[in-house]
């Protein structure tokens, strides 16, 4: 492969699947670290892809709500930069026609849907099984583009996959632990109870109950941190933990904020929502809720942390597969709490 060989990686689909292509996105780097990696994102993960230190260009999806308009003009913003090759981490019959389009010489991909008829590479994945985590399959694609050029792929690099200033993260983290009168020695602890609406959730009385439960047994400051959209399901959960002390995060000012505010916290609990995805990246630990349900389940969508840095809960094999209600949030609190004193 010629040392300025041009990339284009596609994943311009929701925020955590954008997360779980880094691995990818790294072995390409890792293995061609003259070429020029492009990605295909749209305009609201455009903030952390920014951070992403294997993505050297990005190419904003223009995403209009015209199939053929949005096609045409993709396939001229791809054709100008003259790719050699394009990776589709996500299958769509939008970007792999608008390649297709463009004339993009190698063209790789999953064999699944209508999409695969634009492409010239392809690989069986059959990725509805879910039979292994969603970023071993992106790892897959690449290694099968460097197989595909003659080449033995070379390792893959460990997590953290997202690291942010060491020196900033801590004054951050002193200043808001000052801000808030709060203990040195406290764990901050966020839960995100909001869903991006792909997957199950707990519900707020069983978040609560996780909020008590390490409230009696460890030394924590809770943080119930919101999105745009999230303020009110926010302060309802806040009127459920009135007895103990925690704030509200509100993020106003986009992804980079959140994920630099992510970055102070001991333990982020949530469902199998994107920031979950953003917390897995910087290899916080998480505590996540999957449904059982086999296109969402905790091995399919599994974080990017360390494996001792996560741990995910979904319902009993005897309950309905998406019955989040289910879920013993008293006993995965324990096990959080066992968790945080081991850390």
């Amino acid at each position: 492969m010629p040392s300025q060989y041009k990339i284009l990686v596609i994943r311009n689909d929701k925020l955590g699947d954008f997360m779980l292509a880094w691995p990818a996105l790294s072995l390409l780097k890792a293995q061609y670290p003259d070429s020029i990696i492009t990605a295909l994102v749209p305009d609201y993960t455009r903030p952390v892809a920014e951070m992403c230190p294997w993505i050297d260009e990005l190419l904003i999806d223009p995403g209009r709500a015209s199939f053929i308009k949005n096609v045409f003009l993709l396939s001229k913003l791809i054709k100008q930069q003259k790719f050699d090759c394009s990776v589709s981490l996500f299958s769509q019959t939008t970007t792999s026609l608008a390649i297709w389009l463009a004339r993009v010489p190698k063209r790789y991909g999953p064999a699944s849907k209508l999409a695969q008829i634009f492409l010239n590479r392809r690989l069986v994945q059959r990725r509805s099984r879910s039979l292994k985590p969603e970023f071993e399959y992106n790892l897959d694609l690449a290694r099968y583009v460097i197989a595909d050029n003659g080449d033995t792929h070379v390792q893959v690099p460990e997590p953290p996959f997202l690291t942010l200033d060491r020196t900033k993260t801590d004054k951050r983290k002193q200043a808001f632990l000052a801000d808030n009168k709060i203990s040195n020695t406290a764990r901050l602890v966020a839960i995100h109870p909001g869903s991006g609406g792909s997957a199950g959730n707990l519900t707020l009385e069983q978040y609560s109950t996780i909020a008590y439960t390490l409230h009696n047994c460890e030394e924590v400051f809770f943080i119930i941190t919101a999105g745009p959209e999230e303020c009110e399901l926010a302060s309802s959960l806040s009127a459920l933990m009135q007895d103990i002390e925690h704030i509200i995060y509100h993020s106003t000012k986009g992804l980079g904020e959140f994920t630099d505010f992510l970055s102070i916290c001991d333990m982020f609990i949530s469902g199998s929502t994107g920031v979950l995805h953003i917390a897995g990246a910087m290899d916080i630990p998480t505590a996540a809720f999957y449904t059982n349900r086999r296109s969402a389940t905790s091995l399919r969508w599994q974080t990017l942390n360390r494996e001792i840095n996560r741990l995910s809960f979904s319902p009993p094999d005897s309950a309905p597969a998406e019955d989040m209600s289910s879920i013993d949030a008293e006993s995965a609190a324990n096990i959080i709490c066992k968790r945080l004193n081991d850390a």
